[in-house]
């Protein structure tokens, strides 16, 4: 007999995938919501945080207001713009303060997931990234929070030349711990929120740092405080009631911009663009950061007292928009036909969309493709049984989709528990029979280019409400909770028996 089949397959009624902002979000809601279930959260990492604990480029930090971005049930006492130790420092706190820690398993990376519905459950293999030793779960409701990127490897294109470049090339993902980067020339390729961090926290330690775009991207300057956060502080209001008040505040702004970039595009477009100009100065925002897509149709992010601006400002930075011809052993030859040099060269050029994790999953022996699939809500799909995904906002915090989510997650639980169900799925009622199947999210609607390379391997989506994630927080925090858990939408099937045993094969 193998030390596998030997292996005790342990049973959970929920099994949590990842211990990032997304997996401890939905931990906290299921133990305060349906504490009567027993779970566990199982992480390929050796350490809780997801994004936060695998970047380590100089700089990194939100990109969003903690006061949205943070839970709405944990107060969040700092700057509106955080770092990445500030924001683990906060997680910390979360999993301390509700005794979450004993729930995680570390280093545990799922290799696949197979549903049974003879037994209604998943089976979970995992392999230990230490040991190597594969342990066998078995769950009757699956809580993907592992995000929808690879952490192992970020996206770098394949530029001709780049085996003849001399110095050395890195990925912000990858970010080696000791780079020394001091009076040395640094090229950061990207216009994006990473790159704008990144500029700023390198430049004044460089000989030089030039940020090369193919293409500019809009950014909001601004200073890193909240004065009516502080002013309610000055008052002793109580830190509940202050995180609450500046959410809201903050929530009901992001819903007005949100609108006006959709109704009046040029005008905040222009807005946005003289934010920048009063740093740079007209010209080189006309040169360097006049996107040529409107407001919204990527995400947007804070520049925290406009510190990449001032960089640029102060000569220490400088931005080249321009597109790569090949790389050199000196540095990298344009398309205009200038030619950069550097010391190191820093790939800010973006993720690698990870669906689901890169689990291989089954339902009763047959894999799952899930472009096959149509999403409910961007949340759950056409059949896959007792599974949901955590994907949230583009335009909004991400971790505001984290908290609504897990009021349904847990509301859904205990729908299917007053039912008496095992097992519950989403299907196309017979009014979408024709429905088109659509790419997971309009490209003309929000574009990014991870999500663009890849989106023939998500889920697809339908033209009503009901098939898509529609992206919009002020519409789902109303919506989600009005939800009619019997609609024709959902199917409940078999009784709920807690398995006693399930046998390790």
């Amino acid at each position: 007999m193998t030390a596998k089949s030997q292996a005790k397959t342990e049973h959970f009624d929920v099994l949590i995938v990842g211990a990032g902002i997304s997996g401890v979000g939905a931990a906290y809601h299921l133990k305060e919501q349906s504490p009567d279930r027993s779970f566990v959260i199982l992480d390929a990492l050796d350490d809780f945080g997801g994004t936060w604990h695998t970047h380590k480029y100089p700089g990194i930090r939100s990109d969003s207001d903690l006061y949205t971005f943070g839970y709405r049930f944990k107060p969040w006492v700092g700057a509106p713009i955080a770092t990445a130790d500030e924001i683990l420092k906060y997680m910390g706190e979360v999993i301390e303060e509700n005794d979450l820690e004993r729930h995680i398993r570390y280093k545990h990376k799922i290799a696949n997931a197979r549903w049974s519905s003879e037994t209604n459950t998943w089976t979970v293999e995992a392999q230990r990234t230490d040991t190597g030793e594969t342990l066998t779960f078995t769950c009757n409701f699956l809580w993907m929070c592992q995000g929808y990127y690879r952490h192992s490897e970020g996206f770098t294109p394949d530029w001709p030349g780049m085996k003849d470049f001399k110095g050395q090339i890195v990925h912000p993902q990858t970010w080696p711990e000791n780079l020394d980067y001091k009076g040395k020339k640094v090229i950061v390729i990207g216009s994006g929120a990473t790159a704008a961090t990144l500029v700023p926290a390198i430049a004044d330690d460089t000989a030089h740092t030039t940020m090369l775009q193919r293409s500019p991207t809009y950014f909001v300057p601004g200073r890193n405080v909240d004065d009516m956060a502080d002013q309610l502080r000055a008052l002793e209001i109580d830190e509940n009631w202050i995180h609450e008040i500046v959410r809201r505040q903050r929530l009901k702004m992001g819903e007005e911009f949100t609108r006006r970039a959709f109704e009046e595009p040029e005008a905040v477009k222009q807005e946005l663009l003289a934010g920048v100009s009063a740093f740079v100065g007209p010209e080189v925002t006309e040169k360097h950061f006049t996107p040529r897509y409107r407001p919204w149709r990527q995400r947007i992010a804070f520049v925290p007292e406009g510190d990449i601006f001032q960089k640029v400002g102060e000569g220490k930075a400088s931005v080249v928009t321009d597109e790569i011809e090949r790389f050199t052993d000196k540095g990298i030859l344009l398309k205009s036909g200038q030619e950069l040099e550097a010391d190191i060269i820093v790939t800010a050029t973006g993720f690698r969309l990870c669906v689901l994790g890169d689990i291989k999953f089954e339902v009763d022996g047959k894999p799952i493709d899930f472009a096959d699939t149509v999403t409910y809500r961007g949340m759950m799909f056409t059949g896959v049984p007792n599974m949901v995904w955590v994907f949230g906002y583009f335009r909004a915090s991400w971790t505001l989709r984290v908290d609504i989510m897990g009021d349904f997650v847990c509301r859904l639980l205990n729908h299917m528990k007053k039912k008496g169900v095992a097992k519950v799925s989403v299907q196309l009622r017979p009014e979408d029979k024709d429905m088109p199947r659509l790419p997971w999210i309009d490209e003309d609607n929000f574009n990014p280019g991870y999500l663009m390379r890849d989106i023939d391997l998500m889920p697809r989506r339908g033209n009503k409400p009901e098939w898509q994630h529609t992206q919009d927080y002020w519409a789902e925090r109303n919506e989600l909770p009005k939800v009619d858990l019997d609609g024709p939408e959902f199917r409940y099937e078999g009784q709920a028996v807690r398995p006693e045993a399930v046998a390790a094969e």
